[in-house]
């Protein structure tokens, strides 16, 4: 598509979009183009100015230009929080044995003594994790969801 600025033989300026340059041509030798103004069908293409946007060329060059060194680091901590999180994961992870979705099972057999105690983590629906507190075994959330584990 091709947008032209038109003007009649009256000086009345319009826009007028085409398929492309050869049906703009088709039309005017036609004589199918008329002024939405007064009907004039003396109708030619008017001096047009480009459009150009100059400060998107700029932006994207600055933004184009960003160094590496200055994107911020997406395996670093951003802030005391995230870092103090990413302890606690490492933390968890390096001491206890992440039982999956089983945690509510074998939270409730090792407090009801058939299975040995150790530091266990892993996944409950709210449900099951509401019945292991209603019913007195010692479970807390974790502010981080376990990595998924893959085959």
């Amino acid at each position: 598509m091709i947008r032209y600025t038109l003007a009649c033989d009256k000086e009345h300026r319009f826009e007028s979009w085409f398929a492309d340059a050869a049906a703009y041509e088709a039309l005017h030798t036609a004589g199918q183009l008329s002024c939405p103004h007064c009907g004039s069908a003396r109708v030619a293409k008017a001096l047009m100015a480009p459009a150009v946007s100059p400060a998107r060329r700029v932006e994207a060059a600055k933004a184009a230009a960003k160094t590496a060194a200055e994107r911020p680091s997406l395996a670093e901590p951003a802030s005391e929080i995230e870092a103090k999180l990413a302890e606690l994961r490492r933390q968890v992870e390096e001491n206890s044995e992440y039982v999956g979705m089983n945690f509510a099972a074998e939270a409730r057999r090792m407090h009801e003594g058939e299975a040995p105690e150790r530091a266990i983590y892993g996944e409950a629906k709210p449900d099951e994790a509401r019945k292991l507190i209603e019913d007195g075994v010692p479970v807390a959330p974790l502010p981080f969801r376990p990595r998924s584990k893959a085959n």
